[in-house]
């Protein structure tokens, strides 16, 4: 397996840490938020990097990606 596709399933696991979705996974968290954070600023290192693939996929109709790499990889990479 590459690095790519670990950072996929990792992506896949990814919780948001903090606010009012707090818990929630990322690739579930509603456009109109990421939107907020494309226009606010994206935060700093690996959340804000994560954040800005989730914008990206749910922009392309990629959601389900995510979804399927959860349900093929149940528990999250360490």
């Amino acid at each position: 397996m590459d690095n790519q596709q670990k950072e996929l399933i990792k992506l896949a696991h990814a919780k948001m840490p903090f606010g009012k979705y707090e818990g929630h996974y990322l690739i579930e968290l509603p456009e109109y938020y990421l939107v907020w954070f494309k226009t606010k600023g994206f935060p700093k290192g690996k959340l804000g990097e994560q954040l800005q693939t989730v914008y990206e996929l749910k922009l392309n109709g990629l959601e389900p990606l995510l979804r399927n790499i959860r349900a093929q990889f149940p528990k999250p990479l360490t």
